[in-house]
């Protein structure tokens, strides 16, 4: 019985150190390793002193300020992100993921930090008035993404708050792309040069036309998604830390102002 309890009590301790892991290195190491994109403006990337700047890595900086550590990113392919087993290269990822259940297989979602409008941008040139003019041409978006699931006709947005959407157009063709850069970079070219279209997210576009992009917005915003910070299973602990952080900047205003200084709207409400 001694020996029987004995190995229990090995048991819980080894299970509690693993439930914990992560955070016990994050804090062990006082540096918290955030994935993001470095080429999604405004919400993440390389300004003109080389650093990674934005709403997103605001946010990011924000939560390591809460837990009293310091903040490093990386920046892998957002495929790579999506599919998990990230085997410690990383510990967090802010860089507007929604959360779905089919991704809740993967990830656990602390907290929701803000929410943003999905919108269509059309070269400048285009005859298009409206989204059903769409119908039957080439769409780009983001590979994995929200904008390429909604495109697709594939999209679940089944996460608590989340507003119900329709599908608006229809496209004979769903180009992916790395990143929605690359996709205006596409559109830029001409009208139906390379696309006709692309779906991405309202700031990214609206960033784009300040940036003399020659794009604009079609329609009103196709659906608005929920954006959460993301981490993989097995640490309830530091779930716990991340969304007491989103909390607390949501209560003292921070997150307000954060999403004012980068869009000029506050975001971190569905009001």
């Amino acid at each position: 019985m001694t020996a029987s309890a004995l190995v229990l009590a090995m048991s819980f301790m080894a299970g509690s150190a693993q439930a914990g892991a992560v955070l016990d290195r994050i804090m062990a190491n006082k540096t918290l390793t955030v994935a993001t994109d470095a080429n999604w403006a405004p919400q993440s990337f390389v300004n003109d002193q080389n650093e990674l700047d934005g709403f997103d890595v605001d946010v990011a900086k924000g939560i390591g300020k809460y837990l009293g550590v310091d903040v490093k990113f990386v920046t892998p392919g957002w495929d790579i992100i999506t599919a998990g087993h990230w085997q410690g290269r990383w510990d967090m990822h802010v860089g507007s993921m929604t959360p779905t259940k089919e991704r809740e297989k993967v990830f656990d979602f602390p907290a929701v930090y803000y929410y943003t409008p999905a919108a269509v941008a059309v070269h400048k040139d285009s005859k298009a008035t409206k989204l059903s003019d769409l119908d039957g041409k080439v769409v780009g978006a983001t590979t994995t993404s929200t904008f390429e699931a909604y495109a697709n006709h594939d999209l679940v947005l089944d996460a608590a708050g989340a507003p119900a959407f329709t599908y608006q157009f229809t496209p004979d063709q769903v180009k992916s792309y790395a990143n929605s850069s690359t996709a205006f970079d596409d559109l830029r070219l001409g009208d139906g040069t390379r696309l006709d279209a692309v779906l991405s997210s309202l700031p990214s576009i609206l960033d784009a036309q300040k940036a003399g992009y020659p794009i604009r917005q079609l329609g009103d915003p196709v659906f608005y998604e929920p954006l959460a910070v993301a981490i993989e299973h097995g640490d309830p602990e530091l779930k716990e830390k991340i969304a007491a952080a989103i909390a607390d900047m949501k209560a003292d205003g921070t997150l307000g102002k954060i999403s004012v200084k980068w869009y000029g709207v506050d975001y971190t409400t569905t009001k």
